[in-house]
């Protein structure tokens, strides 16, 4: 149970649990949701897509069953469901945790999500679909590096910051000043205010060894195989999405399409698949620590003490 004080009248108000994927994240935060009376709230970026629960090793609908979840494969693959879209999502699930009186337990790999909660977002308006298909549009035209020197003409500041073959940001970059006349870096100097305030908001990242959590996604890259994923890429594949889409972008997915069309063998596509895993996870180990250094690192075996310290059990 919450500790005294812990609906919002002091103590602990809320947990958040980062860490790299294949970490055991997920299974931390049902084993203190079922414990506490909590609510799980997703904060993982690829995880809202419903189309893509095995390859994004989202809960089980049993796992789903024992606790309340919230966020999980809400969003359809057609969408860019941003930043922006998910913290006014979050924000409700927060509210209905607060109304309720239980602990709302946000867990998930994406950092930005986890920046918006506990500092703020910029305040960059939803961009329209035309807009967004237009320059994508342009984009399949043009190439990526025209449109890099397009941005550097028009938002020289965000252009110095990305390479030039950063398709995904450049477009954003692109996007922003078509739909607004205004530049991402003006933007950002009008943030939105966290969700969360410090007092109160216990926030680790789990952080196992590094060359287990490698292995871990090797072997979990095959379960997922095994599991559904590919059926899941390949009704994914035949709704013809853009392939700009976060979706589209998930890990193990444009692999998995280009075996699909006969690109590459499975092996390749299996051996693709994992190191793009890999590699994520590495960048998620890097960004938690210089980006959000408040975040204690915790080892699985240390978390249970710690949970216990803060009158969680």
């Amino acid at each position: 149970m919450l500790n005294e004080g812990g609906d919002g009248r002091g103590g602990t108000k809320a947990v958040l649990i980062a860490g790299p994927t294949a970490s055991g994240k997920s299974a931390l935060a049902l084993a203190l949701a079922e414990a506490s009376g909590g609510i799980v709230i997703n904060t993982d970026s690829m995880q809202v897509y419903r189309e893509l629960r095995v390859l994004t090793a989202r809960p089980t609908s049993d796992e789903e069953a024992r606790a309340p979840h919230r966020l999980y494969g809400y969003c359809d693959a057609a969408v860019n469901c941003s930043a922006g879209s998910w913290v006014a999502d979050a924000a409700v699930a927060l509210n209905e945790a607060r109304t309720a009186g239980k602990l709302p337990i946000f867990i998930g790999g994406t950092g930005l999500y986890f920046k918006a909660l506990t500092r703020g977002l910029s305040a960059v308006p939803p961009i329209p679909a035309e807009v967004r298909d237009d320059v994508r549009a342009r984009m399949e035209r043009d190439g990526v590096e025209a449109l890099h020197a397009e941005l550097m003409r028009r938002d020289p500041v965000s252009a110095e910051k990305l390479k030039p073959r950063d398709s995904a940001r450049v477009a954003r970059a692109l996007e922003v000043i078509e739909a607004t006349g205004r530049a991402l870096p003006d933007w950002h100097r009008e943030n939105l205010p966290p969700l969360l305030e410090p007092d109160g908001v216990q926030a680790i990242f789990l952080a196992p060894d590094r060359k287990d959590v490698y292995a871990r996604i090797d072997a979990r890259f095959e379960t997922m195989l095994e599991n559904g994923a590919l059926e899941e890429v390949a009704a994914l594949a035949a709704r013809k999405l853009d392939p700009m889409l976060p979706a589209m972008k998930a890990h193990g997915v444009p692999a998995l399409v280009r075996y699909l069309e006969g690109e590459i063998t499975r092996d390749r596509a299996v051996e693709i698949g994992q190191l793009d895993t890999r590699h994520y996870a590495k960048r998620q180990f890097t960004w938690f620590r210089h980006q959000l250094p408040e975040f204690e690192w915790i080892a699985p075996a240390e978390v249970a003490g710690r949970f216990r310290e803060w009158g969680l059990r």
